[in-house]
């Protein structure tokens, strides 16, 4: 009963919260896109034309690049096929696009949830969560590579360029930090557990959580020489991205040709605006401005920014396209995806206690 109460109170704060990110996105959307100018957007579209079929060629090694990341981080007896993990990413990356806020709270438990018909439930979501690890790890190394190339190759307004610093300052920090936790195995879990029994009390949640803790660590350990691959794998997702912007950039901006450090620039700043704004559905608005502002910083056009955020959309409504049409195959609907994510919780915790 206490579970169901949390979940109706988290559905009463999450469901206006949705609507209001939902509202203010489009509203900010089509204010960025009058400023920029309709016109001139419908002409890069145009100019686009028959290359969209290109950048979804190059999105799609996006997903295949994490799919085989995630299947690198599953240890024996367990084994994913390649199409599993591939239509598991499709499908959770819908949910987290369509419904607001279920990116981390839906999106990554339901890919696991999704096909623990082919794999256990407990095995795969620890999978994706190492995954998780090492695209958490490159997202921070290619943003602070992004950032430092910003700083120092383009004159700033003086608040992006205070951002800038931060940025690089507190990235590194983050990083050592994690690697630091990793190399020296802090068990912040099993810490916490002794912390609570010597007070008597016995918190499910925290077993689970030191399972999950030496899982994680346990993979360091014994698999030290996929490391290097699993980062050679994030970094393929990012050169991918990069590429799709350069590619982008080269049909709609013909009269300012794009360089790939330039769109290199460009996939730092995505990432950024992708991590900090998950919450809005498909990024609407927040995207085309934070694009088109740091196009005139490159000095691209903020027509040619907005239009290149546009078409990040139309690719994401492709692959949402994709996930719910194979959401579909499964008997799912958008009514009843929100309890996936509850349905793999409670899994782990049973799997985890057995």
């Amino acid at each position: 009963m206490t579970a169901q109460k949390t979940q109706s109170s988290r559905q009463k704060v999450y469901g206006p919260l949705g609507i209001l990110s939902a509202i203010t996105g489009f509203i900010l959307f089509a204010y960025f896109v009058k400023r920029a100018g309709v016109g001139e957007i419908a002409g890069g579209i145009r100019r686009l034309g028959a290359g969209f079929l290109i950048v979804l060629a190059i999105s799609a090694l996006r997903q295949v690049v994490r799919s085989l990341a995630w299947m690198m981080c599953l240890e024996p007896p367990h084994r994913l096929r390649f199409w599993d993990a591939f239509r598991a990413r499709v499908m959770g990356d819908a949910i987290g696009n369509v419904l607001p806020f279920a990116s981390f709270v839906v999106s990554e438990p339901a890919k696991p949830a999704l096909i623990r018909d082919r794999l256990p439930l407990l095995a795969g979501f620890s999978a994706i969560a190492i995954e998780n690890i090492f695209y958490g790890l490159s997202v921070a190394l290619f943003v602070c590579s992004g950032m430092f190339a910003l700083l120092l190759s383009f004159h700033l307004p003086k608040a992006l360029r205070v951002a800038s610093v931060i940025t690089f300052i507190v990235i590194p920090l983050v990083i050592g930090s994690v690697c630091l936790l990793i190399r020296k195995k802090w068990r912040f879990a099993s810490h916490l557990s002794g912390l609570l029994h010597r007070h008597g009390l016995n918190v499910k949640w925290i077993e689970n959580a030191i399972a999950f803790e030496n899982r994680i660590y346990g993979f360091h350990q014994r698999n030290r020489s996929r490391l290097l691959p699993l980062m050679l794998l994030e970094a393929g997702f990012h050169l991918a991205g990069t590429l799709e912007i350069y590619v982008t950039l080269a049909f709609i901006s013909p009269a300012q040709p794009p360089t790939f450090f330039t769109a290199f620039i460009l996939e730092s700043v995505n990432r950024v605006i992708t991590l900090a704004f998950k919450f809005v559905p498909l990024r609407m608005g927040v995207d085309e401005a934070g694009t088109g502002r740091i196009s005139r910083i490159l000095q691209f056009t903020e027509a040619t920014g907005v239009t290149l955020a546009i078409i990040r959309k139309a690719r994401d409504l492709f692959w949402v396209a994709i996930g719910l049409i194979l959401l579909v195959q499964r008997g799912l609907s958008l009514r009843s995806v929100r309890r996936v994510g509850k349905v793999a919780e409670q899994s782990i915790r049973s799997e985890a206690s057995v």
